[in-house]
């Protein structure tokens, strides 16, 4: 089967940079000495193997989550219809776990459809969804690339989020980058769609003020060590974003708040907008430029307030 691509284009325009992008998709070519055994999804935001071929039932998404991940889960849904009905095989952009958890969900209830998600390695976050009827989608596609950043960071460390500020900058749009795992004075390793290789080998020149080198690398050759996690404990009259939060970051309610407006935090990858937001045990908090927070074990004090347990990830 000839390779096509129904997706837009992977760098970012000028007059369409603001305006939110619908998933895409594409047809593959398939390796026939690809194979693996049967997994299942864990829904804790792992890329797995799902295979579903049950009856057919109505779908409803909850309402819980933001407008456009709704619509996002939507065009999945209609994709994997559409594909199940062509015998084709479609797939997404790399998605955020919220909205692979929900969509893998609601495709378990569809006839003869099969989903592979695909992230690079067994404990991504951010996975490609592949789509299909089960007789045409026998082996995992090959939609993820792996990139090595080097350079000497010994003397200048560089964050998360200088690596994706650097990849960005090229020009590339977030959807088409996956997992970034830091590997400390070395540099990090990168998860894009393996459109992107070519691209940012010959873009990718520095980070931060660290000049590097962009080079392509096996999937297997991956390292991935457990985040480094600090745990402490705070008192909050209430479960609202502004007061844990900013005990969890160190940061002021007021300054909190500004980021807010702003739009730069995220409870569990979902963008919030009112600072009384309720958050509750279970919840990873995100801000731009500060991290990533976890809510651990909340438990009430005899004065009504609330013991919470936050785990700051370093």
């Amino acid at each position: 089967m000839a390779s096509m691509s129904f997706a837009q284009p992977f760098l970012k325009r000028a007059v369409l940079s603001s305006i939110p992008k619908p998933t895409t998709f594409s047809f593959i070519k398939y390796n026939p000495s690809l194979s693996h055994p049967p997994l299942t999804f864990s829904g804790v935001g792992i890329c797995h193997l799902a295979q579903a071929v049950k009856g057919d039932t109505e779908i409803s998404l909850k309402g819980g989550g933001e407008r456009g991940s709704n619509e996002e889960v939507k065009h999945i849904i209609e994709m994997a219809k559409r594909a199940s009905l062509r015998r084709e095989v479609l797939h997404t952009d790399f998605l955020t776990p919220p909205v692979l958890k929900e969509s893998l969900m609601i495709i378990e209830k569809l006839a003869d459809v099969k989903t592979i998600a695909q992230g690079g390695y067994p404990e991504a976050e951010r996975c490609r969804l592949s789509v299909g009827h089960p007789d045409v989608l026998t082996t995992d596609p090959d939609i993820v690339a792996a990139l090595s950043i080097s350079g000497n960071f010994g003397f200048q460390p560089c964050s998360h989020g200088d690596f994706l500020g650097s990849i960005l900058g090229t020009g590339i749009v977030r959807d088409k980058v996956g997992d970034i795992l830091l590997q400390g004075e070395k540099g990090a390793h990168v998860l894009v769609v393996p459109d992107l290789v070519d691209f940012l080998t010959m873009s990718l020149d520095k980070v931060g003020n660290v000049p590097v080198t962009c080079k392509k690398m096996p999937l297997i050759a991956l390292e991935y060590e457990p985040p480094r996690t600090k745990t402490f404990k705070t008192v909050e009259a209430s479960m609202r974003i502004d007061s844990v939060a900013s005990a969890g970051f160190k940061i002021s309610r007021s300054k909190l708040a500004g980021l807010i407006s702003d739009g730069d935090v995220r409870v569990n990858w979902v963008t919030v907008t009112k600072n009384n937001t309720t958050i509750r045990s279970g919840d990873m908090i995100s801000v731009s430029g500060k991290g990533r927070l976890k809510i651990g074990e909340v438990n009430e004090t005899k004065k009504g307030k609330f013991a919470v347990e936050l785990i700051r990830f370093l």
